[in-house]
């Protein structure tokens, strides 16, 4: 059993943000329903792989069930910051992504990190597609506006250097 449960069906708005200095930043997944909003803390890695498999789950939709142009809403920018009071009810530990064909809204289900499954916290955001591209997008932007990647190691660079180890010291 769930130890706290969060079903918000569908959203109002649904973001993926940072804040902080580069190297330093906190990732969150913040969505509302009404009066009832959840802000999660992700790792940056899971912000990426959340873009990517949005993305990619929106184009399968599209090529199998394409909406027309009446059918697709417009985000606006505004809907994709952060919104006070950040208090994270938990740190994510795994997100799935699902699709309710019916009423055709994406489903995000994100799972506490914890030990113990028993007491395990657990979010689900029912969003529209345009809602899943634009935090796809905006998801997408949060991440590359971190710290560079080496080219050799893929590894950041901070802003007083990299230590790479693919350069041992041979040109």
């Amino acid at each position: 059993m769930a130890r706290e449960f969060y079903d918000l069906n569908p959203v109002l708005y649904i973001t993926a943000d940072a804040l902080g200095p580069p190297g330093q930043r906190i990732f969150y997944l913040q969505a509302s329903q009404q009066d009832t909003m959840v802000t999660l803390v992700l790792e940056k890695e899971q912000v990426q792989a959340l873009a990517l498999s949005v993305e990619q789950m929106l184009e399968e939709l599209e090529k199998r069930n394409p909406q027309s142009a009446g059918e697709i809403e417009l985000v606006s920018p505004y809907d994709l910051t952060l919104r006070e009071p950040l208090e994270p009810l938990f740190r994510v530990g795994q997100l799935g992504l699902g699709y309710d064909e019916d009423a055709d809204l994406l489903i995000l289900v994100a799972q506490e990190l914890t030990d113990n499954k028993d007491e395990m916290s657990v979010a689900r955001f029912w969003a529209t597609r345009a809602q899943m591209k634009a935090l796809s997008e905006h998801s997408r932007q949060v991440v590359e506006a971190g710290r560079p990647v080496c080219p050799l190691c893929g590894r950041p660079i901070d802003l007083d250097g990299h230590f790479c180890p693919r350069r041992n010291g041979h040109q």
